[in-house]
C-alpha cells in the first residue's frame, strides 16, 4: 500500500504551510500530493505551483470539478501538467454537486452517470491526440451546421496514458467508476465497511468491462491526528463530519448522509441533517457518534494507526491518502512523517 497526502482547499493563509507539507511528503517518498477545489482555488494552478517546486511525487486533481470546464479544456489541462510535470500528473474528476454546479457554475445538476461517462470518453479521445469527434446526450463535437471540424491536441503528454480517477461515492457511481476509470477517489471509508460500501460496487463494474481489481487503485482520504486521548482527536473532527454529513448538498441529494445510512447511521446521520439544516452546526457534531468518526479517520499514537493502515490494506486500499490535522506547520509535518512510521510498523511499505 502506499501513501499519498490530500493538501484539500488552497488558500486560508495556508499556501506557504501546504506548499511545505507537499515538498515534506515529496522528500519522504509520498507517491502523489492531491490538491482539491470548489469556488475558491482551482485545482491546476495548485498543482502546477506543486510540480515545479516538487521532484518525484506526483500531483493530482482530487477533483476537476466536470461541470467547471469543458471535457476538451480538460484533456488540454491534464496533458499541460503531465508534460510539464515530467510524467507526474494523475487526473481527478467529479460532478460536485448540485449547490456548487447550479449556484456557482450554472450548469444543471442531472443525468450525473451519463453525463460523467461521455466526459470521460471525450477527455479519454482528446489526451490519445485522437482527431475529436462525439455524439452524445450532452455533448455533440463538432457542434453541427457550423465551420468547426474534428481537430486534435497538439500537446503531447509524456506518458500515452494519464491515469484517470472519479470521485465516487454512491453505489452506481463507483459501479461506474470500475467500468470506465483507472483509480477511485473515496471519502469517509470505514475499513469494516468498505467491501459493502464500494469494493463491490466497483468488482461489478470491472467486470462488466472485463476487468479485474488488479492495477485499480483504491484511493481513499483519511484525516489523521496523533495523540494518546483517541475521544479528543475524535471531538476534532466533529465539525468537519457534520458538515459533509449534514450539510454538504441539499436534503434530498447529500451523498454523504446516504454513505454514513449505508453504513447503519440512519438515525444518527437523520439527526446530524436536521439540526444542521437548522442553523444547529454545535447539535449537529455533538450528535456525530466517535464510532463514526474514528472508523473513518486515524487517530491515536503510531502504533494505532499502523495497526489501522494494515486493516485498510486488508479491506483493498492500494494508496491512502492522509490529511495530517494541526494548527501548525511542525504539527502537520509530524503527522506526515508519523504516516511513513506507521506504513513500516505495519509491515507495509
Amino acid at each position: 500500500m502506499r501513501l499519498g497526502i490530500n493538501l484539500g482547499y488552497w488558500g486560508a493563509g495556508m499556501d506557504a504551510d501546504n506548499l511545505a507539507v507537499a515538498q515534506e511528503a515529496d522528500r519522504l517518498g509520498y507517491a502523489v500530493c492531491w490538491a482539491a477545489e470548489a469556488y475558491g482555488s482551482d485545482g491546476p494552478t495548485v498543482l502546477s505551483w506543486v510540480a515545479a517546486q516538487t521532484e518525484r511525487i506526483d500531483v493530482g486533481s482530487a477533483i476537476f470539478q466536470i461541470p467547471a470546464r469543458t471535457p476538451a479544456m480538460t484533456a488540454m489541462t491534464a496533458a499541460t501538467l503531465d508534460s510539464l510535470s515530467g510524467g507526474r500528473f494523475r487526473l481527478g474528476l467529479g460532478v460536485s454537486g448540485p449547490q456548487v454546479s447550479e449556484g456557482w457554475y450554472g450548469v444543471k445538476f442531472d443525468k450525473p452517470l451519463s453525463r460523467t461517462r461521455e466526459y470521460v470518453e471525450i477527455v479519454r479521445k482528446a489526451m490519445a491526440r485522437e482527431r475529436l469527434s462525439y455524439e452524445g446526450e450532452h455533448w455533440t463535437l463538432p457542434l453541427p451546421g457550423g465551420p468547426g471540424k474534428p481537430i486534435k491536441l497538439t500537446v503531447h503528454p509524456t506518458r500515452e496514458h494519464i491515469p484517470l480517477y472519479i470521485a465516487a461515492i454512491g453505489p452506481r457511481n463507483l459501479e461506474q467508476t470500475g467500468e470506465i476509470a483507472d483509480g477511485a477517489l473515496l471519502i469517509f471509508p470505514s475499513a469494516a465497511h468498505l467491501e459493502d460500501t464500494a469494493l463491490r460496487h466497483i468488482r461489478a463494474g470491472r467486470a462488466k468491462a472485463g476487468l479485474t481489481l488488479d492495477g485499480f487503485d483504491v484511493s481513499p482520504t483519511l484525516p489523521l491526528a496523533l495523540g494518546e486521548d483517541v475521544s479528543a482527536l475524535a471531538d476534532v473532527f466533529r465539525p468537519y463530519t457534520a458538515l459533509y454529513v449534514g450539510g454538504m448538498g441539499s436534503r434530498k441529494q447529500n451523498f454523504y448522509n446516504q454513505l454514513a445510512q449505508r453504513m447503519g447511521y440512519e438515525k444518527q446521520a437523520a439527526e446530524i441533517q436536521d439540526r444542521y439544516l437548522a442553523g444547529d452546526k454545535d447539535g449537529a457534531a455533538a450528535a456525530v457518534p466517535q464510532d463514526l468518526i474514528d472508523s473513518t479517520c486515524l487517530l491515536g499514537p503510531v502504533q494505532r494507526i499502523a495497526d489501522r493502515m494494515r486493516e485498510y490494506a486488508e479491506a483493498g486500499v492500494t494508496t491512502l491518502n492522509l490529511s495530517p490535522a494541526g494548527f501548525t506547520l511542525d504539527e502537520r509535518i509530524a503527522g506526515l512523517r508519523a504516516g511513513v512510521e506507521a506504513l513500516e510498523l505495519a509491515g507495509l511499505a
